[in-house]
């Protein structure tokens, strides 16, 4: 038998109390338990397994853009590398992260079954997939890494963790957080993205921002279920001490509905939302059971005919019962009416701390601006480096003759390098740099190219400084990047403020200014308001509203508000038609002001403006207008096709760039502030080569993405940033977007926003819809996905569209027919799927283009004519 191990001295005992030990054990537990598990750190809002869990998925790579992979996989390396405790604690984190019904931004995106709001349990996790959300893969990840966070060791140290993610957004109120500990817990409601991002800019702009007024931005949670929330006293306790309770309810109306086949209708009480984390099948089986045991008379059938569109559960009545009474009575004695316990409790310094609203949003402005810094000067420091390379190496092609001398004479490189430092003044970075340099650094173009990268990284540097030494100027990129990150991923309120007099509204009286994404103008509201509409201005006889409209033939004309109104409640086009001669049909709509610009590009290349107050006002739906191409000067006068396109001038110019891409695939970014002083003469705005022409322009923002297709059906997807598409100045021909191959001609670029789709048209009438996640995002230059395969060989793509829900895409065929499609009547199929014969064509018939009327976003028909 083995030796027993004495680690103390013969007869020496430490006596301890029981008391006293018992105490110390389980203090440290509880801190284990509270710092280890339970709470989440008030930075990143995650706690240690929802952190693991996402740092695991970004090193198995599992980027939006990336293929699902098994979730049993994730847990794997979750359980192996990072997380030592049980694999199902691991799997249930990770389906809530997926759950589009606990989580108000998921920050995973699934694919299989993960349970639904009936508490029904998801798949095993052998069955279910998984990967990064793109909120939470450039909310959480994108910055990663030793310069911006601190990393330890893992539980064997192994591996290394990171202590916090870089959140780019305040993710503890956004999804919200619940956790029990040892004698404490926590319980966040989630809120609106764009609301919490208002809050945080106001407190950078006014650190002591009364309650009110941030209460007038944050007014309240926002649940993913919708729901309502009663009064806003709870609201404003939880929010002033970090404690209180919010009352929530289920939205209901009381609706009359059809009986069987007959003509017999009977009231009923429909919910179609739920209050948060309310099981619907237990209280459905609640009410059941109200009603069997007497204590709920006046129903006669409880039906649920919830599907994936939504929940919707029929409480049907009978004929002497008092709606009202009944719904009374499910408010107070069912969960259709309860109250969520808020707790805003997390780590603070490793410190479990209770803290009201303010103390959260300062203290992730107080981190995010530490990651900045850290970010920033690393970066410096990189560039710094580069830069001091660059500027060795343009030495010695400045000394070039005495370069090769000292190498042809030097017996080793090691002799040649003592001679660079001696003679030159070098670093030994720089003589080394010199020593590898390849024969091919010697030529002229990059020669151009090294001075080209050094004048550049000195104007980065430059940059970099001004934001690590001015405070104000971080916080202005502090602003601007969550700005882009509120108009990539905000949307608007779910869950209704019902105050004490039964108005209900997103708990302030006013919308959250949603952009009206990439449809035609910004909205006020969650209805964008026609121009008609607004208030009068206050100079009426200096900038007037009007309307203008581009036709496909190139017309051109103005008209009042009121006409354009009633002309639409007048329009009954038929799906398909043919066009006779003359006829015409509106193919871009813009709402401006008498005062502003129209900017006309030619497919020169030229940009040229037009006041919208010269335009002469038409009347009538029958007035045809002018050719637009009769406006521009009379040197660049020609048929319709010299005008590529337009765009009213905004009046901010600043983080809206001019998107062009030309015929032969090369692509340019300008900033609109190019166009701030254009005159009648025009302006160039691209360079191009002799065989070259414009032929697409779209307005973008840093973050928006693009997708361009090719006549042989290829796709390629990029993103808009300034390491892929560099803003260019205006003599500049761009950067090649994509290879065009010499069968093949460019025939779509759409920029895509989260709801869109892509709807594919070949020139044989064979039609597809593309989820744009689909295509993997590219980079420049490269060939780009294959998204369409061709029933018949000698079919191509005709045009390529991004359509957004309810959106409508009028087809053009060779014999001058014309054809409306809408998004949902074309199916949704995957890249290697043959398009379906949606457009029956006539023999030898043809599709030769294919559109998106570009129309402002306007009220219902009926409060139009209003």
């Amino acid at each position: 038998m083995a030796k027993q191990l004495n680690m103390l001295p013969a007869g020496q005992i430490i006596t301890t109390a029981l008391h006293t030990e018992m105490q110390q054990s389980y203090l440290e537990y509880a801190m284990s338990v509270i710092v280890g598990r339970a709470l989440p750190d008030v930075r990143d809002g995650l706690k240690p397994v929802h952190r693991r869990i996402l740092y695991a998925m970004h090193e198995l790579g599992l980027t939006p853009d990336r293929p699902y992979r098994k979730c049993a996989r994730v847990v794997g390396d979750v359980l192996g590398k990072y997380h030592p405790h049980g694999d199902q604690a691991v799997y249930d984190a990770l389906v809530r992260m997926v759950q589009q019904f606990s989580s108000r931004y998921p920050l995973l995106d699934g694919h299989g079954n993960f349970g639904s709001v009936d508490d029904d349990p998801p798949a095993a996790m052998r069955y279910t997939e998984s990967r990064l959300a793109s909120i939470g893969n450039e909310g959480l990840l994108t910055e990663i890494g030793d310069a911006t966070v601190d990393f330890i060791g893992n539980f064997d140290n192994s591996q290394q963790e990171p202590t916090v993610l870089p959140a780019q957004l305040p993710f503890l109120l956004l999804n919200g957080s619940s956790g029990i500990a040892v004698g404490m817990a926590t319980n966040i409601p989630p809120h609106n993205l764009g609301e919490v991002v208002d809050g945080l800019i106001a407190l950078i702009d006014n650190p002591n921002l009364s309650d009110e007024k941030l209460l007038e931005l944050i007014p309240g949670p926002d649940f993913p279920t919708g729901g309502e929330i009663v009064g806003t006293d709870g609201i404003r306790e939880a929010y002033a001490t970090g404690r209180g309770s919010i009352p929530m309810r289920g939205v209901a109306q009381i609706e009359e509905i059809q009986i069987g086949k007959g003509r017999h209708r009977r009231t009923a009480i429909v919910v179609t939302e739920l209050p948060y984390q309310v099981n619907k099948a237990a209280w459905i089986e609640k009410m059941a059971e109200l009603v069997a045991h007497g204590k709920l008379e006046g129903i006669s059938d409880i039906r649920d005919e919830s599907d994936r569109d939504g929940i919707r559960v029929v409480i049907e009545l009978r004929r002497e019962a008092n709606p009202q009474k009944i719904l009374s009575f499910l408010y107070r004695q069912t969960a259709l009416q309860t109250n969520f316990g808020t707790i805003m409790l997390a780590l603070d310094n490793g410190q479990p701390r209770q803290m009201p609203l303010r103390d959260l949003l300062q203290q992730f402005l107080a981190f995010r601006e530490q990651t900045l810094t850290r970010l920033y000067r690393n970066e410096l420091t990189q560039k710094e480096n580069r830069a001091h390379v660059v500027e060795g190496l343009l030495l010695a092609l400045s000394n070039l003759d005495d370069i090769i001398t000292i190498l042809r004479n030097a017996p080793d490189g090691s002799t040649a390098k003592m001679t660079f430092l001696e003679r030159f003044n070098l670093s030994d970075r720089q003589a080394d740099a010199i020593l590898a340099m390849p024969l091919r650094r010697l030529t002229g173009m990059e020669r151009q190219n090294l001075q080209t990268e050094f004048n550049e990284l000195t104007t980065q540097m430059q940059d970099l400084q001004r934001l690590l030494g001015d405070r104000r100027e971080l916080l202005k990129a502090l602003k601007k990047d969550l700005r882009a990150l509120k108009k990539k991923y905000g949307d608007d309120r779910r869950t209704r403020i019902v105050t004490a007099n039964g108005n209900g509204g997103n708990g302030n009286g006013e919308g959250r200014g949603q952009k009206a994404e990439g449809r035609g103008q910004e909205a006020e509201g969650d209805s964008p308001t026609p121009y008609s509409l607004l208030p009068t201005p206050l100079f009426e006889e200096e900038a007037q509203d009007t309307v203008l409209e581009i036709t496909q033939r190139g017309y051109i004309r103005r008209i009042a508000p009121k006409t354009y109104q009633r002309s639409r409640s007048r329009m009954s086009d038929k799906p398909t038609k043919v066009l006779e001669e003359g006829d015409d049909f509106v193919e871009q709509t813009y709402f401006a002001t008498t005062k502003q610009t129209l900017v006309v590009l030619t497919r020169t290349g030229k940009a040229y403006p037009l006041t919208v107050g010269d335009l002469s006002q038409v009347s009538g739906k029958a007035a045809k207008g002018v050719p637009l191409v009769t406006l521009l000067p009379a040197s660049v006068q020609g048929d319709r096709n010299t005008v590529v396109g337009s765009f009213i001038l905004p009046d901010h110019l600043e983080g809206t760039d001019l998107l062009m891409v030309t015929a032969q695939g090369r692509i340019k970014r300008l900033p609109l502030t190019e166009f701030a002083d254009l005159t009648g003469r025009g302006l160039t705005v691209l360079k191009l080569k002799e065989d070259d022409q414009l032929t697409y322009i779209n307005l973008v923002e840093l973050g928006d993405q693009l997708v361009l297709a090719t006549s042989g059906g290829r796709l390629l997807r990029l993103e808009v940033n300034d390491e892929q598409l560099p803003v260019l100045s205006r003599t500049a021909q761009g950067n090649l977007a994509i290879r065009v191959r010499k069968q093949e001609k460019l025939v779509g670029c759409s920029v895509i926003y989260q709801e869109d789709d892509l709807l594919l048209v070949s020139a044989q009438g064979y039609t597809k819809r593309l989820p744009t996640n689909a295509l993997r995002l590219s980079s420049l230059g490269e060939l780009g996905t294959q998204a369409f395969q061709f029933t018949k060989k000698t079919d191509v793509l005709a045009g390529v569209v991004a359509v957004f829900p309810d959106a409508e895409v009028t087809v053009m065929t060779s014999t001058n027919r014309i054809a409306r499609l809408h998004r949902e009547d074309v199916p949704l199929k995957n890249r290697d799927d043959k398009g379906s014969n949606v457009l029956k064509l006539e023999p030898d018939e043809l599709i030769v283009e294919v559109i998106l009327p570009q129309l402002p976003i306007t009220e219902s028909e009926e409060e139009v004519a209003e």
